[in-house]
């Protein structure tokens, strides 16, 4: 399993939004092959920060997968403009102790 996470600054003034349209792109994400599950977090302290977590089967099922399909352009039309800067995303692997 493969943990995808992201911060997000959505430009100010469109929280509300951003919230709404993620609500209904999170249906092309939760079908795409390999998706496990995957939340979205509201910073307390910052106005506008969010944070992204979803889990992969494989890192593949996000990066080719999900990336290269055309669910990830419908994706991109529908929450990309709202991101000030644009993310950085990072995947993380749990460590076994």
């Amino acid at each position: 399993m493969i943990l995808e996470a992201v911060m997000l600054q959505v430009k100010n003034g469109m929280e509300k939004e951003y919230e709404e349209a993620f609500r209904e792109a999170s249906k092309i994400l939760a079908s795409m092959q390999g998706h496990i599950s995957h939340e979205l977090q509201r910073c307390m302290e910052v106005k506008g920060k969010y944070l992204l977590l979803v889990k992969w089967e494989t890192l593949e099922d996000h990066t080719v997968g999900f990336r290269q399909s055309e669910e990830y352009q419908e994706w991109k039309k529908q929450l990309h403009h709202f991101y000030a800067p644009f993310p950085n995303v990072e995947h993380f692997e749990k460590i076994h102790l």
